[in-house]
């Protein structure tokens, strides 16, 4: 099972997700291969699998990548046996993908749940930003107009959640994982005997 989670700067998804992570123990966090450094205290295989750029331009000729995107220069992407390996082994992948990645994933398979975490208004998101005050006032309109560009895509989405009570989000986002699970093509995978019925 794959469940692709999106939602602009400042909107709590990282929150959710690591909430999700918790209630839910055959959930796993896809991991994404870049080409970026390191920072410190990242490990290599937990936060990113760090790789050279030929390694990832090899990877990437032989189609191994469900989605990947260059950023600030840096590639990065996922990796498709990596995902079908961890499935194989019983886990559900959750992955935590801007809109472009969705997209991309889209392009070559609609396989997954897609969930769109988003603010109540573009004024409470503004507010929230302004609150994290990391940005400088250059950055701060940027990431807000990013974050507008971003919420555009919402068509794109299964699900919508509303994050304007932080609980309430995270049980929304559980309620569609669990809803996901008893979907007809999530629930026959692990019915031999009433798909050979049909």
């Amino acid at each position: 099972m794959r469940i692709f989670i999106s939602g602009p700067s400042g909107v709590g998804k990282s929150t959710i997700i690591r909430e999700l992570l918790k209630r839910n123990k055959d959930l796993i966090l896809s991991v994404s291969y870049t080409t970026r450094p390191p920072r410190p205290r990242e490990v290599d295989g937990k936060d990113y699998f760090f790789i050279s750029r030929q390694a990832f331009k090899d990877m990437q000729q032989k189609q191994m990548f469900l989605e990947c995107a260059c950023v600030h220069d840096h590639l990065y992407g996922t990796s498709l046996p990596w995902v079908k390996t961890k499935e194989d082994q019983g886990f559900s992948v959750l992955f935590d993908i801007d809109v472009q990645g969705v997209m991309m994933v889209k392009k070559s398979s609609d396989i997954g749940c897609f969930i769109f975490i988003v603010p109540p208004s573009l004024e409470e998101l503004s507010k929230r930003l302004q609150k994290r005050g990391t940005e400088a006032s250059k950055d701060f309109t940027l990431r807000l107009k990013n974050a507008t560009t971003e919420l555009g895509y919402w068509e794109n989405y299964d699900y919508i959640v509303v994050n304007d009570k932080l609980e309430r989000a995270i049980d929304d986002a559980q309620s569609i994982i669990n809803a996901y699970r008893c979907s007809r093509k999530q629930a026959i995978k692990g019915l031999k005997w009433l798909r050979e019925i049909g």
